[in-house]
């Protein structure tokens, strides 16, 4: 789940690209908008927004990059074994439900 901030002028579908590849390395293909979370609580910090693509990408290409720590692949099924901020467990469950269907 790279992200990170629009930039003044930038498009939120730029934006997603561009944290992509600065955060995994990856360059990724959109895919579909697949919601946008703005509960002015989701995040303790500040009110952020947060809009979420799906989308394609070659993971072989992918490392740890700019301002990203580390970077791993994970299974839905290793979500409840991992520590996750704010409300995306939450969002994560949304995805994996819309992709059962």
């Amino acid at each position: 789940m790279p992200g990170g901030f629009v930039d003044y002028g930038e498009t939120t579908e730029h934006a997603a690209i561009r944290e992509a590849k600065e955060e995994t390395s990856i360059d990724v293909e959109l895919i579909k908008l697949f919601n946008v979370y703005s509960d002015p609580d989701r995040d303790p910090r500040r009110h952020t927004v947060s809009v979420f693509y799906l989308a394609h990408g070659n993971f072989d290409d992918a490392k740890a990059d700019d301002d990203a720590k580390d970077i791993g692949t994970y299974s839905f099924e290793d979500l409840d074994n991992l520590d996750i901020a704010f409300d995306h467990r939450m969002i994560l469950n949304e995805i994996k439900d819309y992709l059962e269907k």
